[in-house]
């Protein structure tokens, strides 16, 4: 009878606990609805440019005719995947995405880390600060002047690439045409690019650490590279894990935009990935069904490598995004 009893009272409590909970919540709301008003556009953003849109993927599922919209169009299930999946070349598609996307990966995440690093032991302020702006700013070149300049730096005929190789007794190659060199040229100049700009996070993780670690180890007569086996790379290894999981969540996303700038007949057989496999069958002839299809099984094997890294991280580090 005594735990009978026991019972409602422990469901009034709980509920009541609830109602509390509730009202602090409303009252720090109304004590601080000036920074939810800062935080509403980008909610609005969110909702409007994010998850709207997913009303869409139904298409991926339907036989999709623009007169009829979406849900006149007829049901057709998985006939685009089936289609995807038993095309040719689809197994061509999805090893190139995940070979540029790994190869990206690997080669692009430990250079931010490198270069915060080594800018964090810089004595001097200028030129630290030189360094920084330096590297960070190919960041803002776009895409379009990027493989531009690769064009010319790399012309089989007038790039002072080529012109140093012939002076060396090579010959000229075609780096911007041959398929050996696509993802070579793709991945290093995406290094290039965007590694100033990454390593920001990471010297803004740096500058949390205590000078008086650095100080004790230095009284210890640690060296530089202890210091940064011991303190440094311990301090800032949640940021890595954090961002080693966002990078894993997009591991499938290849910007379609630089493939498409630096893609030839010549080397299609190694720059053909999902994303501009998407872009030729849903825009440019017209596939919105069979688009949606494949890049909803794109975004869908992202999730699952997002899910996975994250439970990885959470009982490897001890950390994780949720």
């Amino acid at each position: 009878m005594a735990k009978a009893s026991a019972q409602p009272v422990d469901a009034a409590t709980e509920l009541t606990n609830r109602q509390k909970r509730r009202k602090e919540i409303v009252k720090l709301m109304k004590r601080n609805y000036q920074l939810y008003l800062f935080l509403l556009p980008t909610v609005v953003f969110i909702a409007v440019f994010m998850y709207f849109p997913l009303y869409g993927l139904q298409i991926a599922f339907k036989d999709f005719r623009p007169g009829l919209g979406i849900w006149g169009s007829e049901w057709v299930g998985l006939k685009w995947f089936e289609r995807f999946f038993g095309s040719p070349n689809a197994v061509q598609i999805i090893s190139n995405t995940l070979i540029v996307s790994i190869y990206s990966l690997v080669v692009s995440f430990p250079f931010p880390i490198i270069l915060a690093l080594i800018i964090n032991y810089v004595k001097n302020l200028k030129f630290k600060k030189f360094a920084q702006t330096v590297t960070y700013m190919p960041y803002f070149i776009s895409v379009v002047v990027l493989v531009a300049m690769m064009n010319l730096f790399f012309s089989p005929s007038s790039g002072f690439v080529n012109t140093i190789i012939e002076a060396a007794g090579g010959q000229a190659q075609y780096f911007m045409g041959e398929s050996r060199f696509f993802r070579h040229m793709y991945v290093w100049s995406g290094v290039w690019q965007s590694m100033g700009y990454s390593s920001i996070i990471y010297i803004a993780a740096l500058s949390g650490v205590s000078p008086e670690l650095h100080e004790s180890a230095r009284i210890d007569g640690a060296n530089v590279m202890q210091r940064i086996l011991h303190i440094d790379i311990p301090t800032i290894m949640p940021t890595m894990v954090i961002l080693l999981i966002m990078a894993l969540g997009n591991v499938m996303n290849v910007g379609y935009e630089k493939v498409l700038l630096m893609q030839s007949d010549l080397n299609q057989d190694v720059s053909q990935v999902i994303s501009t496999y998407v872009y030729e069958i849903g825009i440019k002839t017209g596939q919105q069904s069979f688009g949606t299809a494949v890049g909803l099984f794109n975004n869908v094997i992202n999730f699952i490598i997002l899910i996975a890294a994250n439970t990885t991280a959470k009982k490897v580090f001890g950390s994780g995004l949720w």
